[in-house]
């Protein structure tokens, strides 16, 4: 042969060559247009133009059942098993294939389907997810909830929706936390709470105690959720322990608030605000404004309450809740002082049972225009079955016209302790 024939030939398969891999690459983009499009027939369009992409089989299974334009499951699972015979190492495609057999009713081949998957990816919290359901439906309690233990740490699943099906399947708080959740501060305070809101106090108290025996690490507000749950329920016992176990755990933040000598949390005012627990809360509220401020004549710190007169407030928003012995004699005292207080309702100080308010309410008198700092006290007696109390500074709506309040108040040193 010529060298100019061999030159030809030699051009002639590099064109063949070059027209194949265009045809190739303008098969797979026509297949890629159709994909974009994501609606069934779409999707066939794609497999017809490139058979051999498994996501398209994928994804046109899963649209299937999702539209319900498909009443037969087997067909389903014939896209999903040429998915995986495309793709054997795509762990998502062996959980859509494991999903699929579920549906036609296929268990056996249904769990080889999502385990295989599962190992092929063992921290996907979707494909475990998937498999933790598998195992509830077929009463496989003990790798289901060995199983959700792996969604618990890979994330990706709302941890409650987690506990809920957790709880359906093993009631036993105990077992759930043994054999579900890791020893991780973030997920234990979530359960916590998740069993707070849902009011099944017994079982928060024992995530309580599983969190206090690990010690493990978390922030003090975490907590808070659980706490007003415990009085909400009225649970003042457990309220007092696990304020108590705080101010173990967190000596700076809560141990130097509680004094011995003085039941109020903080009654100096010279740490934060912690706004929960039975520290001081302050709830905000247009028309005033509160902060801490450092008097020079006394130790410690007061609060600086600012009303800008726009409004007419029933204030009640700076306030603690305060655990009491009930038929038992106190004496509450605090300084306070005013600057410029508007209207003829003014601040008080006022004191009164969590849970009925109206029951033996105290209050101290009604300050109005400028004065100095000045001492006010109630002695009191806490009635038969009042075991937690509410101290605030309240200042009650005028009836009057003109009714704005204006001004600035300052409190500070606050006392209640049993009366000898």
């Amino acid at each position: 042969m010529s060298r100019s024939r061999q030159d030809f030939a030699v051009r002639l398969c590099l064109a063949i060559g070059m027209a194949i891999c265009f045809y190739a690459v303008a098969r797979k983009g026509m297949g890629a247009w159709y994909f974009q499009t994501k609606s069934p027939q779409a999707l066939q369009g794609a497999i017809r133009w490139d058979p051999y992409n498994a996501q398209y089989y994928d994804a046109l299974a899963t649209l299937r059942h999702f539209y319900a334009d498909n009443e037969n499951p087997n067909e389903q699972v014939r896209l999903y098993e040429r998915a995986t015979s495309l793709s054997p190492q795509n762990a998502q495609y062996w959980a859509d294939l494991g999903t699929a057999y579920d549906w036609a009713g296929n268990r056996d081949d249904a769990l080889r389907a999502l385990e295989h998957g599962r190992n092929l990816f063992p921290n996907s919290p979707e494909i475990n997810w998937r498999l933790a359901n598998f195992y509830v439906r077929i009463g496989e309690t003990e790798e289901g909830l060995s199983t959700l233990r792996k969604v618990l740490l890979g994330g990706g699943v709302p941890r409650q929706d987690v506990f809920a099906l957790a709880e359906s399947v093993a009631p036993d708080r105990e077992t759930i936390l043994k054999d579900m959740m890791p020893p991780q501060a973030s997920i234990l305070l979530d359960y916590l709470n998740y069993q707070a809101i849902a009011g099944d106090m017994p079982a928060a108290e024992q995530v309580w105690g599983r969190l206090l025996a690990l010690k493990l690490p978390f922030e003090l507000p975490e907590c808070f959720p659980y706490l007003d749950a415990l009085i909400q329920k009225r649970e003042t016992e457990a309220l007092a322990g696990a304020w108590s176990a705080l101010g173990e755990r967190f000596p700076e933040k809560v141990g130097k608030l509680i004094v011995s000598s003085n039941m109020l949390t903080n009654g100096n005012f010279e740490s934060a605000i912690l706004n929960g627990g039975l520290d001081w809360r302050v709830v905000p509220v247009e028309g005033a404004t509160v902060s801490l401020d450092s008097p020079a004549k006394f130790a410690g710190r007061s609060v600086r309450i600012e009303f800008d007169g726009t409004r007419n407030l029933d204030y009640g928003h700076l306030f603690q809740y305060v655990l009491v012995q009930p038929n038992t004699r106190y004496r509450f005292s605090g300084l306070m002082r005013t600057l410029g207080i508007t209207t003829d309702s003014g601040p008080r100080f006022q004191l009164f049972d969590a849970y009925n308010p109206g029951r033996g309410l105290k209050e101290t008198e009604n300050l109005v225009g400028t004065s100095g700092w000045a001492e006010q006290q109630i002695a009191f007696k806490t009635p038969p079955g009042t075991c937690l109390l509410v101290v605030r500074i309240a200042r009650p709506a005028s009836g009057k016209f003109d009714n704005k309040i204006a001004g600035t108040l300052w409190i500070a040193q606050l006392r209640l302790a049993p009366e000898e």
